[in-house]
C-alpha cells in the first residue's frame, strides 16, 4: 500500500515493533519521519525515511510533524503533557493524531491541540513487527469518518484491527496489550519446566517455542474453540489430565483475573497521570 506523510514520535520498541510491520508489508511512504530521544537511538532506525532526535536537534518533534498527514505519538505516557504544547502550532490543518500511549484518554489531547486536528486512540502490540499484531482502535463518534478511514488504513498492515468503545481500550491494553509479554513468560516457564526434566537450554527452548507456534496454529486452522481442542487432548485418567489438575489447582483462572485486571488498573493509573 501507499501511506500519506507520517511522523511517529517516540520511537520506542512499540513504534519500532510498527515500522517494522510497515516495513515488512511493503508500506511505501509519501514521507517517513521519525524521532527518537538519543542520536543513537536515531541512528538505529536509519534506512526508515528520516530519523531524528531531540538530542541532536531540541526542536525535532516539530520539525517532524511539519506537513505530516497522520502524526504516531508513541512517547511514554507521563510526556504526554509536554509533548503536546510543543507541536501544536506545527500540526497541519486537519491532521490525523494516533495516540498508541496507554491509559492517556483523548480528552488530555484535545484542549491542547488545534480543533482542525483529529484525535484517535489506539494500543497495538509487539507482534505488530510480523504482521500478527492485534490493534485496539476507539471508536469514537467524534472523529470524523474520513480520519478513522485514514487510521485503520495505516494500521491494518500490522495485523488484526478491533474496533472498541473508548471505555473498553484499557482492557485492550490488559489483553493484547500487554498478552504478548504473558505469552512469552509461560514459554520461559515451559523451557525451564523443560530442563528440570534434563533437556539441555538449547532443546528446551526448541520444545516450548515449537509447543506454543504449533498449538497456536492449530487453533487458527481448525476453527475450534480452544477449551474443545484442550478436552481432546486430555483423555480421561491420562498424563494430560494429571497436569491440568495441576494448573486449576494452582488457581490458574484466578491468576489471569488477577493479572489482567492489575494491568488495567495500572493504565488508567497512567491516565490520571
Amino acid at each position: 500500500m501507499t501511506a500519506p506523510r507520517v511522523a511517529v514520535l517516540g520511537a520506542g520498541s512499540l513504534a519500532g515493533a510498527m515500522l517494522s510491520g510497515w516495513e515488512r508489508a511493503g508500506v511505501v511512504f509519501d514521507s517517513l519521519v521519525t524521532v527518537n530521544r538519543t542520536a543513537a537511538g536515531a541512528a538505529a532506525l536509519a534506512g526508515r525515511g528520516t530519523a531524528l532526535s531531540l538530542e541532536s536537534n531540541p526542536d525535532a518533534n516539530r520539525v517532524a510533524v511539519r506537513g505530516a498527514d497522520i502524526v504516531v505519538i508513541a512517547v511514554k505516557p507521563y510526556m504526554i503533557d509536554d509533548l503536546l504544547p510543543t507541536i501544536a502550532t506545527a500540526l497541519a490543518p486537519g491532521a490525523v493524531v494516533i495516540t498508541v500511549a496507554a491509559g492517556i484518554r483523548s480528552e488530555r489531547f484535545r484542549p491542547a491541540l488545534p480543533r482542525s486536528v483529529a484525535v484517535i486512540r489506539a494500543m497495538p502490540n509487539t507482534p505488530s513487527a510480523v504482521g500478527r499484531g492485534v490493534i485496539g482502535l476507539v471508536a469514537d463518534p467524534a472523529v470524523p469518518a474520513e480520519a478513522m478511514f485514514a487510521a485503520r488504513a495505516l494500521l491494518e498492515p500490522l495485523g488484526e484491527v478491533v474496533e472498541v468503545p473508548a471505555d473498553q481500550l484499557d482492557g485492550i491494553v490488559a489483553i493484547s496489550g500487554s498478552g504478548p509479554a504473558y505469552v512469552f513468560l509461560m514459554i520461559e516457564k515451559l523451557a525451564s519446566a523443560a530442563i528440570a526434566q534434563g533437556f539441555e537450554p538449547g532443546t528446551a527452548a526448541l520444545l516450548a517455542r515449537q509447543v506454543f507456534l504449533g498449538a497456536a496454529e492449530l487453533l487458527v486452522a481448525s476453527g475450534e474453540d480452544p477449551a474443545e481442542l484442550r478436552r481432546r487432548v486430555t483423555s480421561p485418567n491420562g498424563t494430560t489430565e494429571r497436569a491440568i489438575a495441576v494448573f486449576q489447582a494452582g488457581g490458574l483462572d484466578d491468576l489471569f483475573v488477577a493479572a489482567t485486571q492489575a494491568c488495567r488498573q495500572r493504565a488508567q493509573e497512567l491516565g490520571r497521570g
